[in-house]
């Protein structure tokens, strides 16, 4: 056992020297804890420190809770998960009625996704006054582009809906309900609905690299991300959320083997189900701007992994899987960086234009190429890493991106065709 410590150790250690690292990470086995650290800045304007207690926006990872609020109301027969989702929703935000709340809970409803670059919904909608027939108008409101329950889309909308339709059969707000439900019954006190505008005591700000500086992350409404993220919580209470799970605490056997039941695409609800080193596995994580989270629970083992940052600049999954390989004494690959290859200022120029207007854009500025995004208020530096490959500066990835060459000879960079030299 000592041996797989000191291995995990020195693998984390290696790995957050080539990272900026803002944020926590914490394993525990069994009751107790093998592995924690906190890193970086919680508020960079102060020079204040993350903690192990510190508060981060879990993103994505919110969704599990919004599931199992669902599963709450299910368990009381308030709604049933197997009848159209229609049915528990407003005047104002119906959907099409082959939708169930199952195919919400699965991301098999159909909906259209408005989660991709055409839409205007990141860093120009997102960042207005909310409105939630306005948003559900705009965005969530049109044919669905699948029959429900025909495959799986992952997609935001489906955990708004789920949001707005715990809002409908409770009577309560989705913050109160979450709050007296969940994190209270659970001892929960770290945990918070973030709404933007209610000030949360130690809540880890977000920050990302502009050129080669830290920031502020661009600014966005966080009431836009009900039910689909939003939720704030730190190591201790997530680690209190596991055992909850792990117990089968709140809600009935029956409810709880629908629950974790898996669906397609190995997504349960709010949670993605796989088998890793003959153990079933239980996960999620969450990435938006400034936020990069992930959580593994292996229940029969009794192993929790939580990585939580607030900076954007580690792979929360890469090293997350390696702390599960190591824990199961698999061999892992030693943490490197994409290498750097050999590229004159006048081969990056032969990748830059628009791409995507306002939204896609490579640019040479000062003999280096960035990726600009928000309409030319975020420069992402990127460096060559193969022919037609560029990995990005202070952010891990799995793989750079791909830029390559159509048949008319023109540039294609996530899918779009550069229109301007």
């Amino acid at each position: 056992m000592q041996a797989i410590r000191a291995k995990l150790e020195d693998y984390i250690t290696t790995y957050l020297r080539l990272w900026d690292f803002y944020g926590v990470i914490q394993v525990i086995r069994k009751g107790e804890i093998w592995f924690e650290q906190a890193g970086g800045y919680a508020n960079l304007e102060f020079g204040i420190h993350n903690t192990m207690d510190s508060r981060f926006s879990l993103a994505s990872m919110s969704k599990q809770f919004t599931a199992f609020a669902v599963m709450l109301l299910y368990d009381k027969q308030m709604l049933d998960i197997d009848k159209p989702a229609c049915l528990y929703l407003p005047a104002e935000l119906k959907i099409d009625e082959s939708v169930t709340v199952h195919h919400l809970l699965s991301h098999t409803s159909g909906l259209y996704n408005f989660y991709n670059f055409e839409d205007d919904f990141f860093a120009g909608y997102n960042r207005l006054e909310y409105s939630r027939t306005d948003f559900f108008r705009q965005y969530i409101n049109k044919k669905p582009v699948q029959p429900a329950g025909s495959g799986f889309d992952y997609n935001n909308s489906n955990y708004n809906l789920l949001a707005w339709i715990i809002e409908h059969v409770s009577g309560e707000t989705y913050e109160d309900f979450i709050r007296s439900q969940l994190f209270l019954p659970l001892n929960m006190l770290s945990s918070a609905v973030d709404n933007g505008c209610t000030v949360i005591a130690g809540q880890s700000g977000k920050y990302v690299k502009d050129y080669g500086t830290t920031i502020r992350c661009p600014y966005h409404n966080e009431k836009f991300s009900i039910g689909a993220g939003a939720v704030v919580s730190s190591c201790g209470d997530l680690y209190k959320w596991y055992t909850c799970l792990r117990e089968r605490k709140l809600l009935s056997p029956e409810v709880y083997t629908r629950f974790f039941s898996e669906n397609l695409n190995g997504y349960c609800y709010g949670l993605e189900y796989s088998r890793v080193h003959g153990q079933d596995r239980y996960a999620h994580g969450g990435d938006h701007l400034g936020t990069s989270t992930y959580m593994q629970n292996f229940f029969a083992e009794d192993i929790c992994i939580i990585i939580l940052s607030n900076n954007e600049g580690i792979n929360q999954y890469r090293l997350g899987n390696a702390i599960a390989d190591i824990l199961h004494q698999a061999e892992v690959e030693e943490p490197v960086r994409h290498a750097e290859t050999d590229l004159s200022e006048s081969g990056l120029a032969e990748y830059c234009g628009t791409y995507l207007k306002d939204k896609i854009q490579l640019e040479l500025i000062n003999g280096k190429l960035y990726f600009t995004r928000f309409c030319g208020n975020l420069h992402i530096e990127l460096y060559p890493a193969g022919e037609g490959r560029f990995a990005r500066r202070y952010y891990d990835q799995f793989q750079p991106y791909t830029i390559t060459e159509n048949e008319q000879g023109g540039k294609n960079f996530f899918g779009y065709t550069r229109n301007t030299p």
